[in-house]
């Protein structure tokens, strides 16, 4: 491998996730992080876009992509056989460290290009944000070939931390290795967060070492918020970002003035996408581009710039010039500001929903649904209506052994929503389809 070169890896959590981010950065080399729940022809064309030399790659992962991937050399041999010091080269700031493929909406996924700038002061301002240090033991529960845990590879390794690594998810095998290894801080998505919360063992574990769960990757219901700081007693901290700014972009720490708030304003704070992360500034704006008032109310798209945002796609000029707006980042999420520069979030621009003239967010309804006591999960979106355009329609998977009807359901959202925001429809399923990351795919759901 020479610097440049793009090597790949897909494999679930382990050492060697560790290996390759480090060694990929010793060499110079790109490393391209693949999403384990690719289907062989999505992982062909992800190797072809980005130019692999080598793949990278867990045996179980590789029998299952069948006899589109065949295994060259193993692993461990090959390290023995090439063992040597490593000599690091001296990258530039500008040089790409990592290619993340994200999921597209039509085509191919576009190759976001991370620099080593990137990802550098994005460790190191997750250092200083989040106060790491050698004490620290981070879980790597969430994949480590997605960015809302790889940049903790970098981070804790920086402060002397300890890694502790589960391969796949599974919510009683997560609480037994933050109460086996000690963990301290982790960042899951609210689907993992639901999951081990609501685990009828949860209880049992002991999670007392816990300092700091942080959540992201997905909008979060402040009933789970709830839920999770009641059964780790730990601060909770909700974090927003994409693959685009390697990936923080806010926080909800409090301000220190917040701090002698009663608790329940101190968590509602805690719920809010949060503040600007150290590294980016940001601006939400209006379709003309103006600022929006900070009132909380008025909504306007999430714009963002700084030393962690990426420099483009990989081989796509034109993807990059139409994601920027005169050096800012469109992230097409939409949001309102309040008077401290806390965000919350209401909607992707795409899952707007437009029924009869009126503006629904879905993570408004989202919420609502939460609420009741025999919701699982629940995932609200727009389904087509000759009539309306389109309908808020939403998808519900209950707790086990609950029962509701859709028109308690519907009568329950009435009581917290406007007339136009209840879900017209409401469909329930036994487990709701997810993304490689584990977040909820309302592009499935809208698609059936």
């Amino acid at each position: 491998m020479k610097p440049g070169d793009r090597v790949s890896i897909l494999a679930w959590n382990g050492l060697e996730y560790l290996e390759a981010y480090f060694a990929a950065a010793g060499i110079g080399a790109i490393l391209n992080p693949l999403n384990a729940r690719l289907a062989p022809r999505e992982i062909g064309e992800v190797l072809a876009a980005c130019g692999s030399r080598v793949l990278i790659v867990d045996p179980d992962l590789g029998r299952h992509a069948g006899n589109e991937i065949r295994i060259g050399a193993e692993y461990e041999a090959e390290l023995e056989r090439n063992a040597g010091e490593l000599v690091a080269v001296d990258s530039a700031d500008a040089d790409v460290a990592h290619l993340y493929f994200t999921s597209g909406t039509t085509g191919l996924p576009k190759g976001v290009m991370l620099t080593q700038r990137n990802v550098c002061a994005h460790a190191q301002g997750a250092i200083d944000e989040l106060g790491l240090s050698a004490g620290d033991t981070w879980a790597h529960i969430a994949p480590m070939f997605h960015l809302a845990d790889a940049w903790a590879t970098f981070a804790i390794t920086q402060v002397g931390g300890v890694h502790a690594m589960l391969p796949r998810f599974e919510p009683e095998a997560a609480l037994a290795l933050i109460e086996r290894e000690r963990v301290t801080i982790t960042n899951l998505v609210p689907t993992m967060l639901n999951l081990m919360t609501r685990h009828p063992r949860a209880k049992e574990f002991d999670t007392a070492s816990l300092r700091m769960i942080l959540s992201g990757g997905a909008p979060i219901a402040p009933a789970l918020v709830r839920e999770i700081v009641e059964l780790f007693g730990c601060e909770y901290v909700q974090t927003y970002g994409m693959t685009e700014t390697s990936p923080y972009l806010t926080l909800s720490l409090l301000k220190e003035h917040l701090k002698t708030l009663p608790p329940d304003e101190q968590l509602a704070i805690r719920c809010k996408t949060g503040r600007a992360f150290k590294t980016v500034e940001l601006k939400v704006v209006d379709e003309h581009g103006r600022e929006v008032a900070r009132d909380d109310h008025a909504v306007g798209e999430i714009l963002a710039r700084g030393e962690t945002v990426t420099p483009g796609y990989w081989n796509d000029p034109e993807a990059t010039r139409a994601a920027f707006d005169d050096g800012w980042l469109r992230t097409g999420d939409l949001a309102v500001v309040d008077a401290e520069g806390y965000l919350t979030i209401v909607d992707r621009k795409k899952d707007m929903i437009l029924t009869g003239g009126e503006n629904v967010y879905s993570i408004e309804v989202e919420n609502a649904l939460h609420a009741h006591p025999g919701v699982m999960e629940a995932a609200v979106f727009g389904a087509r209506d000759e009539v309306l355009g389109e309908i808020v329609k939403a998808a519900v998977v209950l707790k086990p052994g609950a029962r509701a009807s859709a028109d308690e359901l519907r009568t329950f959202c009435r009581e917290r929503l406007a007339g136009y925001k209840v879900p017209r429809a409401v469909e329930f399923f036994d487990a709701l389809p997810r993304t490689g990351s584990g977040k909820i795919a309302k592009r499935s759901l809208r698609d059936r």
